[in-house]
């Protein structure tokens, strides 16, 4: 075992794969040489080399549709969008490439890409650093969707997408790369814990999608959540002393759906947490599968705490992040009802 944050947790799993597989390939922009802005790739060109770890021009749409041919023909790229804000000029071929070839192909054909990219806020970084889209990619079938929120989870997820034969969209929450909230003098008042380093195995491991992490085992409530929300669940159910069946999603699609059906129908009632814009966010597909799976179980309406159909603002992260008070709020309407 090592110590890790998520950072060092992604880099070592496309580290493990590049030297397994030669048909594995990292590129993007400024990940070679500089290392990636937020130096996820660091090392990797000097140690695979420059055919194996390059830069790209600025250009999101080349950079996906040179992978999808790559992937096409055998090789395994994984390719980095620098900001999940800049990944719409790739989104056609995303959707309308690389999800549906192996349909299209009659199974000719499959892509196994996979395209890392930060998401969410956390480094004041405005309405074009700051977006969290993944409900915008649940939507397109052919595509697997995963989001760790730790750094042993990041390492076993990456080395899954990359072996999958299918094109896997990874987001990384930039607030976790050093640990929940780590150094920001503007984080919600709390005790979050050592959570910025974590034990991962130093070799080859994997963590299979679909399958949910339970948190935190309790009666009282379920809270599902994905990303940065599992530590702020984690924190508020322990500082209302509410005992809470965290979820911690991990693949969005596929959906662990049987663990959160027993969960909810064993506690009875569910509040759903996400960092995304609440209209048509992943929380609305959360809540209508709960409802058509669990709902003779219910005893109060579902709670949705999410960010507010807003771009993200600069000057005031912490009004837009559905933090403690918020998350507070719906947790102790929910168990009133």
């Amino acid at each position: 075992m090592a110590s890790m944050n998520m950072i060092e947790a992604v880099r070592d799993a496309m580290d493990v794969k590049m030297s397994q597989d030669p048909d594995v390939l990292v590129f993007g922009e400024d990940v070679g040489y500089f290392g990636g802005v937020f130096r996820c790739t660091a090392g990797l060109q000097k140690k695979h080399g420059l055919h194996r770890c390059f830069d790209t021009p600025i250009s999101e749409g080349g950079i996906i549709g040179i992978a999808i041919g790559m992937a096409a023909y055998g090789l395994r790229p994984v390719t980095e969008i620098q900001f999940a804000d800049y990944i719409y000029p790739a989104y056609d071929q995303i959707a309308s490439e690389a999800a549906r070839i192996r349909f299209r192909s009659n199974g000719q054909f499959t892509v196994p890409l996979t395209i890392r990219t930060p998401v969410g806020g956390g480094i004041y970084g405005g309405q074009t650093h700051s977006q969290s889209p993944e409900a915008l990619f649940t939507h397109i079938a052919g595509l697997k969707t995963v989001i760790p929120s730790n750094p042993y989870d990041a390492k076993g997820l990456l080395i899954t997408a990359i072996e999958d034969n299918d094109p896997v969209l990874f987001l990384e929450p930039k607030r976790l790369y050093n640990g929940p909230f780590g150094g920001d003098p503007h984080a919600p008042a709390g005790n979050w814990g050592n959570h910025e380093l974590g034990d991962v195995p130093a070799d080859h491991y994997r963590i299979e999608f679909g399958s949910a992490r339970r948190i935190t085992d309790g009666d009282d409530l379920t809270i599902l959540a994905y990303g940065t929300m599992v530590w702020i669940a984690e924190q508020v159910a322990r500082d209302k002393g509410i005992s809470a069946d965290i979820l911690d999603l991990r693949s969005l699609l596929p959906l662990d759906i049987n663990t959160i059906e027993e969960s909810v129908k064993r506690t009875g009632r569910c509040v759903v947490l996400h960092e995304a814009t609440r209209t048509s966010g992943f929380g609305a597909e959360l809540v209508t599968q709960v409802q058509e799976q669990c709902f003779y179980s219910l005893e109060a309406p579902i709670e949705r705490v999410t960010g507010w159909d807003t771009p993200y603002p600069h000057a005031q992260e912490r009004a837009y992040f559905p933090g403690p008070k918020r998350i507070g709020l719906a947790l102790e309407r929910v168990l009133r009802n």
